[in-house]
């Protein structure tokens, strides 16, 4: 019987800090791994079970958003948006269309406004409680993602309500959306404002000072301020650094830049949650307080919502008519082939325009460049977890491979959004 062959140790990576003596493995976190909850790979380079570097890879789904972009037109490309951040669509098809409509020149309906802030708000909640749910699960803490699951799965029927769809949602239009809210909507969304709360005190009473919760996720990945700002880092996981950056504030859009008094006080009352700690606790505690301020925004708008259509103009030629425009006037129908088979009148001015917004994971932009055609000439996306992925390896460094399933969930990273 031959001798069993003798293991040794790789050469380190050039990457990697001075080694401390002793063998060095490597360890490959994925690509598909249960902790990772997507697609991409972590090449760890290990001491026992203490991490003296990571070298992170991307790009196995091989999506192409960017390209497709060049060959759909600016509502076809809706459904695109579907499959990048695909926790909270939604938010994806409203960034979209605010970068289309500044190429355009177009200014949405007050009613639109509304129900895409309204969207927005819940759209922040599904994503931060798959994000609180999945990290405690990773951690051993299943009833705190049951909890938040079954919170998810109330958004996901209200999102059914207004456009058909649970998860490839493609609601948003050029200069409105695909249909307006039904009119038992705002009672639903009410009655789930009213019961959230709840689950978000269960979730806080199961975690916030847990032993075993806290002793995994407290001083765990910690990324100062000052390094947040250098690395781009956007979203919760800057404003637990002690970033005081939120776009709703600073460059408010939307019903965030409405004032709906005399007195000129915000449309939408809510509070940026910023916390000083920087690690995997402080940004669990940002997103929890995030939910609530959200809620805040949801009860505001959804008793003050506005009436009207939530299309602009037909008459603009930016959006189809009515389909009893269509089947009952020979205008209608006149219109609707010329948006259909000629696209006669939906063309961008020569430019270019750039729209970002705050969504869950942080700053997502969208910028666009036009030749006049129906299509974008080109199309490029800022998407949050890309820039929030990159300081990955900076935070995991002198940890223990336990804790990278507990850094990975804090920076709640979509690979779908990360492809190039």
């Amino acid at each position: 019987m031959s001798s069993p062959a003798t293991l040794t140790a790789p050469e380190p990576s050039r990457f990697a800090p001075e080694h401390p003596g002793g063998d060095v493995w490597v360890l490959n976190f994925g690509p598909q791994h249960p902790a990772t909850h997507t697609t991409f790979r972590l090449v760890l380079e290990l001491d026992g079970e203490t991490v003296l570097a990571c070298t992170p890879h991307i790009g196995y789904l091989h999506s192409g958003f960017e390209k497709l972009g060049e060959h759909l037109d600016y509502n076809q490309y809706v459904t695109i948006t579907d499959r990048m951040n695909y926790v909270s669509p939604m938010a994806n098809n409203i960034a979209w269309h605010a970068a289309c409509e500044r190429l355009f020149g177009v200014a949405i309906t007050p009613r639109c406004k509304a129900i895409r802030t309204i969207i927005a708000e819940l759209a922040r909640i599904q994503d931060h409680l798959l994000c609180i749910g999945a990290g405690a699960l990773d951690l051993g803490g299943l009833t705190a993602f049951l909890y938040g699951f079954n919170e998810r799965e109330a958004i996901n029927d209200l999102f059914e309500e207004v456009c058909g769809a649970r998860f490839t949602t493609s609601y948003t239009r050029v200069g409105g959306l695909s249909m307006d809210v039904s009119a038992e909507w705002p009672g639903q969304v009410r009655s789930f404002a009213r019961a959230l709360p709840r689950t978000l005190d269960d979730i806080d009473a199961l975690l916030t000072r847990n032993r075993i919760f806290m002793e995994r996720t407290r001083g765990i990945g910690y990324l100062g301020r000052e390094d947040a700002i250098a690395w781009s880092v956007t979203g919760p996981v800057a404003r637990a650094s002690g970033v005081h950056r939120d776009l709703r504030k600073d460059e408010p859009y939307l019903c965030y830049a409405d004032n709906w008094d005399d007195r000129g006080s915000p449309g939408v009352p809510f509070k940026v949650p910023v916390c000083t700690l920087g690690d995997v606790y402080g940004r669990y505690l940002v997103r929890l307080e995030e939910m609530r301020q959200s809620l805040a925004i949801i009860e505001t708008l959804i008793d003050n919502l506005p009436a009207g259509p939530v299309n602009v103009s037909p008459e603009s030629k930016m959006v189809l008519p009515d389909k009893r425009e269509v089947y009952f006037s020979i205008e209608g129908l006149i219109h609707h082939f010329e948006g259909i088979m000629t696209n006669r009148g939906f063309h961008p001015p020569i430019g270019e325009a750039y729209a970002a917004q705050e969504t869950a994971n942080g700053e997502l932009g969208f910028y666009l460049a036009s030749d006049g055609g129906r299509c974008p000439y080109r199309a490029r996306c800022r998407p949050p977890s890309f820039y929030n992925y990159q300081c990955f390896p900076r935070l995991i460094i002198g940890h223990q491979i336990s804790d990278v399933v507990a850094v990975l969930g804090s920076l709640n990273i979509i690979a779908a959004e990360l492809d190039r």
